[in-house]
């Protein structure tokens, strides 16, 4: 299980949950999952990426749960979820699905926000039955559906074979991050961010990514390597937005761009000029705005409450 490494302080800070809960997924695998803000509410459900955890979503989880129910849980491997033996994007729609099922009522709609590989399993339960059952719309953060490793930009070469090779061992590494030095904080704002984010922005992803454990760094490593969900793409019928940095060095704008093409429900897509991958640190009013439209559009308050109230008249009644 990760260490726990998020800022205690500032924006960036997670807030605490209203409570806690474990989901368990088809295989066995257990979720540490987060519900904040009040029952009653439109619900939000936050899916990060890889190396993250659901710190990442802070500044997401304190706007939206003032009027919003906002569910976050760990991926398999990440946060407080435990490792495990199986990475697969069919593992990761087999977690979303549990999550969903654990969480929301049935029949309940939600709007589901998935960063990097977070989107990327949006994208591959996008046709499993508790996918269609709860998603009302999706927005795809910083993400793409196959050629991750070929489109990757963090090593400074022509693309090509030789680039291709190179960036595999480097997101592949198996080498402990360590701790959180001035060396490691440039090295992550070169990778993943652009060259306006503030220090502040900078420690809270570091120290979320380097909390994560270096074998379930490496094993999602070999996943995304191989990854292909362009089907899952086409699959994604809900109003999907889609949110990307134009300097992203991990899923360059060229991904977006092909996600727009694609999807048969695009509803909006933003591309932020100077920003890096992690868009929900480094624009998080943008992208929390962006949730907040996708709920007004997408969600019922009144079907919400009603789902909510026969729930607590079956646990009641249990």
């Amino acid at each position: 299980m990760s260490r726990l490494m998020h800022v205690a302080h500032g924006a960036y800070a997670p807030p605490a949950p209203a409570h806690e809960l474990t989901a368990v997924s088809a295989d066995g695998a257990r979720l540490h999952v987060e519900v904040h803000g009040p029952e009653n509410a439109p619900s939000v459900v936050l899916v990060h990426g890889w190396t993250c955890s659901t710190a990442f979503w802070a500044a997401q989880i304190r706007d939206l749960a003032a009027d919003h129910r906002v569910i976050a849980y760990d991926q398999r491997g990440h946060g407080r979820s435990p490792a495990s033996a199986t990475y697969t994007a069919e593992a990761l729609a087999d977690d979303l699905e549990a999550v969903l099922a654990a969480t929301l009522a049935p029949g309940e709609k939600a709007v589901l926000v998935g960063h990097s590989m977070g989107g990327m399993t949006l994208m591959a339960a996008s046709a499993r039955a508790g996918f269609r059952e709860h998603a009302a719309a999706a927005l795809l953060c910083s993400t793409g559906s196959s050629r991750l490793v070929a489109e990757a930009r963090v090593v400074p070469l022509r693309a090509g074979r030789l680039r291709t090779r190179i960036t595999k061992s480097v997101l592949g590494s198996r080498a402990p991050l360590g701790p959180v030095t001035p060396v490691a904080r440039r090295i992550l704002k070169y990778a993943t961010m652009g060259p306006g984010s503030s220090p502040g922005m900078v420690e809270a992803c570091a120290r979320i990514v380097h909390a994560c454990p270096r074998r379930v760094r490496h094993a999602w490593s070999v996943v995304l390597e191989m990854l292909d969900l362009d089907d899952g793409v086409r699959e994604l019928k809900v109003p999907t937005a889609v949110v990307a940095g134009t300097v992203d060095r991990l899923t360059p704008v060229v991904h977006a761009r092909a996600l727009v093409a694609a999807l048969p429900d695009c509803v909006g897509v933003t591309e932020l000029p100077g920003l890096g991958h992690m868009t929900p640190v480094e624009a998080p009013e943008l992208v929390t705005s962006r949730i907040r439209e996708l709920a007004a559009a997408y969600t019922d308050t009144a079907e919400s409450v009603a789902a909510y109230s026969d729930t607590a008249e079956i646990r009641e009644g249990a």
